[in-house]
């Protein structure tokens, strides 16, 4: 990108109704506003997105983004909201549904709601760093160092087990290994991607090759996905040790029964 003006830019909340290992967890009240809300505030403070739009199949829960200052074009089909839906599928007929309604735009971000931590400024600051690097990079993901290394991960094959990874030729396999001998491998969170809206409506996913990383600071890269990540979640910003973006609405009222 050659010119200083600023790319026309939608944030995509995706909010399913189902989920296996935390029911209702999109919508689950925390500190009086349900889990989505704290992602809408973020991602409309960070003042760089024309539109911040919400995917979901629910009634319920469009009605609560609605409340939070979200747009839903419509509900998402429900062929695309199930467990095993790839996000490609709801994102491209978002960015589609949009462009047949006379709004395209140039970049677009992916803002799950179990990332209730990441602010304001790291939305912000992730989008500008993308346009920064123009054509160069196709998008931008959110990534932390693993804790379990792949060298030391094995598969099931019949009654044994074999390393997950091919081995190194110098006779030490890698399960032998210190962590600190191993090569530093990252995994991806679910806190933050940012992408340029041709590589997803060119058939090049969400991410396409050219990625850049994104190092969530301090806590905003927890994602809360089982029981004992809420319960985290809940004691962290009780002791003052994390904090939530601040929200400008009155409660919606509690939609999830605890």
């Amino acid at each position: 990108m050659t010119s200083s003006r600023k790319p026309s830019a939608v944030a995509l909340i995706p909010a399913r109704a189902g989920s296996t290992r935390l029911p209702g967890k999109n919508v689950r009240t925390l500190k009086g506003h349900p889990l989505i809300a704290y992602t809408i505030a973020a991602a409309r403070a960070a003042g760089v997105y024309d539109a911040v739009v919400v995917s979901t199949e629910s009634p319920e829960i469009a009605r609560i983004a609605v409340h939070y200052g979200a747009e839903v074009p419509s509900l998402r089909p429900a062929a695309m909201a199930s467990s095993t839906s790839p996000d490609i599928e709801w994102v491209v007929h978002v960015l589609r549904e949009l462009e047949h309604a006379g709004r395209t735009f140039e970049v677009w971000a992916l803002l799950r709601p179990t990332s209730p931590l990441r602010s304001s400024a790291s939305i912000a600051r992730a989008f500008t760093e993308l346009v920064a690097h123009g054509e160069q990079a196709d998008s931008m993901r959110a990534i932390q160092p693993v804790r379990q290394h792949p060298g030391k991960m094995w598969l099931l094959e019949g009654e044994y087990i074999v390393p997950l990874l091919p081995q190194p030729d110098d006779g030490i396999p890698m399960h032998s290994r210190q962590y600190q001998d191993l090569p530093t491998v990252y995994a991806q969170d679910s806190s933050l991607e940012v992408s340029w809206v041709r590589v997803a409506l060119s058939g090049g996913g969400l991410t396409g090759t050219r990625v850049l990383p994104w190092w969530p600071p301090g806590l905003e890269g927890l994602s809360i996905d089982y029981p004992d990540d809420w319960e985290r979640l809940e004691r962290l910003v009780d002791s003052g040790e994390a904090a939530l973006p601040e929200i400008d609405r009155d409660p919606a009222g509690d939609p999830v029964a605890r």
